[in-house]
């Protein structure tokens, strides 16, 4: 954090409030977003993803549903515990 002093010496308010740092299902998100976005997964509309052992299950299973909720998206779910997703881009009229 910045913090300007000013010419009597006495302290200002900080010149930018301080970020929160996300929090676990954020992170979580940013992982898997990171992941689909990836040149290869876009090139073949698919990604396959796990959920790592210190993320929350209850915040996988949130972003799991919320991923499912899209249209042209399918989940399956695979033995080992991974998540494959495929997508399909629409073709516009």
């Amino acid at each position: 954090m910045f913090v300007q002093l000013t010419k009597d010496s006495s302290v200002a308010k900080p010149s930018a409030a301080t970020p929160t740092p996300p929090d676990a299902y954020q992170r979580l998100a940013i992982r898997v977003q990171k992941i689909i976005n990836s040149t290869n997964a876009q090139k073949n509309k698919a990604a396959l993803i796990f959920r790592l052992p210190e993320e929350p299950e209850d915040e996988w299973a949130r972003l799991l549903e919320e991923i499912a909720e899209n249209d042209n998206v399918t989940l399956a779910y695979r033995d080992d515990g991974g998540v494959q997703i495929f997508w399909v881009v629409p073709k516009e009229d």
